[in-house]
């Protein structure tokens, strides 16, 4: 692949791609708007019900709602976050990959 060329004073960059490219970038894209997002939404679900003392309660219940829980919720906040800019990044990268050629 070749660096950037110098186009009367303007720098481009090359985009080259390959249907494995195009395919690769779909597949991660399903994960991300699908399952991944699906599962996160379900274990957040779970676990504030678990949470909830009359559901069930106990030494350990205790720690998991004052200490596992919370900082295991903010970690999903965190890679929900996290996926979210990974989806708005693989739409620029779907849209290179189609200005590449890579796309029908």
């Amino acid at each position: 692949m070749a660096g950037p060329s110098n186009v009367e004073g303007v720098f481009m960059s090359r985009v080259w791609s390959t249907e494995r490219a195009k395919h690769l970038i779909q597949q991660i894209q399903g994960i991300v708007n699908g399952g991944c997002t699906d599962q996160m939404t379900a274990l957040d679900n779970q676990g504030r019900i678990l949470s909830d003392p009359n559901v069930w309660d106990g030494p350990l219940a205790k720690t998991f709602r004052s200490s596992t829980w919370p900082e295991t919720r903010a970690a999903l906040g965190k890679a929900r976050s996290e996926l979210e800019a990974l989806r708005n990044q693989l739409q620029k990268i779907s849209q290179d990959i189609f200005t590449a050629g890579g796309g029908a």
